[in-house]
């Protein structure tokens, strides 16, 4: 029993991976903020922290721009109602004003299972 708990849970953290792109490709910022707690921070590659209001508002403004992530592949750790997901893919986007680009993306994600549901609390991306 505890192991088909367990799959549910990676498969519903892996949903909320993929509905995180699908809300910064389609500037979602309501879909968006129902994943992340409202703890959220986002470390970028280059140590900029961002909370959950400014990366709303930076996706909502167009600060942040994502047109595509491919070839995912995830690893999921899950203990209790904490769990970790390492997120590898291929995101296709312009932030800060540079230039569009396709990036090798890696997004390690802390979570916290809060009720039913799963929550994003922190997420720290670099390049792989």
């Amino acid at each position: 029993m505890a192991m088909d708990n367990m799959e549910t849970d990676k498969a519903e953290i892996s949903r909320c991976y993929r509905e995180l792109y699908r809300c910064m490709i389609d500037k979602d910022t309501t879909g968006l903020g129902r994943l992340l707690d409202n703890s959220f921070v986002l470390v970028h590659m280059t140590g900029m922290r961002q909370s959950k209001q400014e990366i709303q508002r930076c996706i909502a403004n167009g600060t942040l721009n994502y047109y595509s992530c491919n070839d995912t592949r995830l690893d999921i750790k899950v203990n209790g109602r904490q769990a970790n997901c390492t997120g590898k893919s291929e995101v296709n986007a312009v932030v800060f004003g540079g230039k569009r680009h396709t990036w090798n993306l890696q997004l390690d994600i802390d979570f916290r299972k809060e009720d039913w549901r799963w929550l994003m609390t922190k997420a720290t991306a670099s390049v792989y």
